[in-house]
């Protein structure tokens, strides 16, 4: 769109209000129904205990001691806890200052807790930030700082007293939209990934929630789109988030966010969703769920996940095909470590009390663009539910991890062959070192490792998609994996998948390698955290209530090891897992391991 085409669209904008968000702009009758609805009993509990919790303590300083640990040791989580319990005091007072509009002390403590965030000396994370031009950074939280505070700035009216709205007001003119418009281009514009969404989509809303001055928002509306644009880019037309569910939900949910706002109030003419590709993205949440809270967790991702609801109804009303999530499956109010503010409003004012939906049934889907097959079988006569997931892919996507021919495989709540997931983000961790990390290096996948090396990284390392089916009986896939092996010797690696969908489904994988000297050593590895015991020709692993996983194999041609290795999840804490390491006992220079994974409902 030419500027003077988005000039007139922003010049014929009327003011920012709070139309934006509720009905008819009637704040005071939403919150009034909130305190009222037994539907939103569970979300009124958590923010009060939140803030009875957090009215007891005082607002924590981000000291030099603190800031300076990264620079000193890598480590990212010191500063965080601190950096995002301030932020949380934020939501929760202002929250609380809606919903109990007549306790005053509410506002003072948000008052409070909002001059302290517009005193502190970045917004940014140290992680984020070089040691020159400091302020002239922006990154995902400063700019998700800006947006929040704008927000906040609007809803709570002349009830903020004229100094915190001027403080607001200059801070995020000071910290936002002055380096963007002065400093740029930053690196984050052109990125196909969350970063684009988050900071430009954070931007994009200050300044529609802000500025009055159409010149100067017309430039910045300019520019996020073109950030909004490559973000989309990021995405093939099956609309899958390589960066992991939780990345879906972090940068997907700006762009909505600022999807929205953007066509409230340009009053359509300016429509973020109309785009078929917006509308293949919106999808891709209800195809990563396996069984109950459990994802394929591929990338970066948590193993377990849960639904921002309120974004989860807005997409389902927008796209009817968008399948509103099962209540099971949202997310509280404090399970948000960063205690984002815009999820966290749009969790409430967004919510369809109407809705009520049942668990997400069986389904399977293929993603060609990613090369991930997902699938949730659930047994009529309820033998139980399970799940399957394997991708293909290449080692140079988004918050990569070496790790073609991965897969997943759980039943009734216990995840027998699984995915780390992501680590504690260190300096470290994405840095040169990043392979070294059982999450991220293929040590820590279900792959095999030939004469002791592992796949390598970069986008050459790919995948090639042989086969790819779904049904209702039976989904399949093949791959060939030579290309993530740096061996001359290796030919060809086909892996194959083949899950039939039974009573008690069982999955089917075979490798077949293909050398020009027989190799000296050759590992099928399974990545699991339940105990493994071994039991003359195939490995059990128990689950829960007696149920378990048997797997079979051929003992004239493998001999089964567990090795037991730890690594450090997202939050720091140590985990341990298990290796199921098949030794090839003599390999040659053409070999095929089959590998027959059976449930079991009964281990007594």
């Amino acid at each position: 769109m030419e500027r003077s085409e988005l000039l007139a669209i922003v010049s014929s904008m009327e003011k920012a209000e709070l139309g934006l968000y509720y009905p008819n702009g009637d704040q005071e009758s939403f919150w009034s129904l909130v305190r009222e609805s037994s539907s939103y009993e569970k979300e009124l509990s958590e923010i009060r205990q939140e803030g009875e919790r957090l009215s007891a303590v005082p607002v924590p300083e981000l000291s030099y001691s603190l800031f300076s640990i990264y620079s000193l040791t890598g480590s990212r989580l010191e500063y965080e806890r601190v950096y995002f319990e301030r932020r949380r005091m934020m939501n929760t007072f202002t929250f609380l200052s809606l919903i109990e509009p007549e306790r005053k002390e509410h506002l003072n403590q948000l008052g409070d807790i909002l001059w302290s965030i517009c005193n502190e000396f970045t917004w940014c994370l140290p992680a984020h930030l070089g040691t020159e031009n400091m302020d002239r950074t922006i990154d995902l939280f400063s700019a998700e700082t800006g947006f929040a505070l704008s927000e906040i700035r609007i809803l709570l009216g002349d009830r903020l007293a004229p100094l915190l709205h001027s403080r607001i007001q200059e801070e995020v003119r000071k910290r936002l939209f002055m380096p963007y418009l002065t400093y740029g281009p930053y690196s984050w514009e052109t990125a196909t990934h969350n970063w684009a969404a988050v900071c430009a989509g954070s931007i994009g809303s200050a300044a529609l929630l802000i500025l009055e001055d159409p010149e100067v928002l017309t430039d910045i509306l300019k520019r996020v789109q073109v950030s909004m644009n490559c973000y989309l880019e990021g995405f093939g037309e099956d609309g899958a988030c390589l960066e992991g569910l939780g990345y879906w939900n972090y940068g997907f949910g700006y762009y909505v966010y600022y999807a929205d706002l953007l066509r409230k109030r340009s009053k359509g003419a300016l429509n973020g969703f109309a785009l078929e590709k917006v509308h293949s993205i919106a999808g891709f949440q209800q195809k990563c769920f396996l069984n109950g809270d459990l994802i394929a967790n591929f990338s970066d991702s948590q193993p377990e996940g849960r639904v921002h609801m309120g974004l989860s109804h807005y997409l389902s009303a927008m796209y009817p095909d968008v399948q509103a999530p099962p209540l099971s499956l949202r997310a509280a109010y404090h399970e948000d470590h960063c205690s984002r503010w815009a999820p966290a409003f749009r969790n409430l004012i967004w919510k369809d009390t109407t809705k009520d939906p049942l668990e997400w049934g069986a389904a399977s889907y293929y993603l060609p663009d990613a090369e991930w097959l997902l699938s949730r079988h659930a047994d009529a006569d309820n033998a139980g539910t399970y799940g399957f997931a394997a991708k293909g892919g290449h080692n140079d996507e988004p918050h990569n991890h070496n790790d073609l021919g991965q897969f997943i495989l759980l039943g009734n709540g216990t995840v027998y062959l699984s995915d780390l997931g992501s680590g504690e983000y260190t300096s470290a961790y994405f840095g040169e070192a990043r392979y070294s990390y059982d999450c991220n290096g293929s040590q820590g996948h279900s792959v095999p490792i030939i004469d002791g090396q592992y796949q390598v990284a970069g986008a050459e390392a790919k995948a090639v998609v042989l086969k790819a089916e779904t049904s209702l009986t039976e989904d399949v896939l093949v791959l060939e994996l030579s290309g993530a092996y740096l061996q001359s010797n290796l030919h060809s690696l086909n892996r194959s998948f083949v899950w039939q969908k039974r009573e008690f489904p069982t999955l089917t994988m075979s490798d077949e390698f293909h050398f020009a000297e027989a190799p000296a050593a050759l590992i099928e590895r399974f990545v699991t955290f339940c105990q493994p015991l071994l039991d003359k020709g195939s490995v059990i692993l128990k689950g829960k209530d007696d149920r378990g996983l048997r797997i079979l194999y051929d003992a004239s041609l493998l001999l089964p090891i567990i090795t037991e290795h730890s690594y450090r999840d997202h939050f720091g804490a140590h985990k341990t897992w298990l290796g199921i390491d098949f030794h090839s006992l003599k390999p040659a220079k053409n070999e095929r391991y089959v590998f027959e994974f059976q449930f079991i409902n009964n281990l007594k």
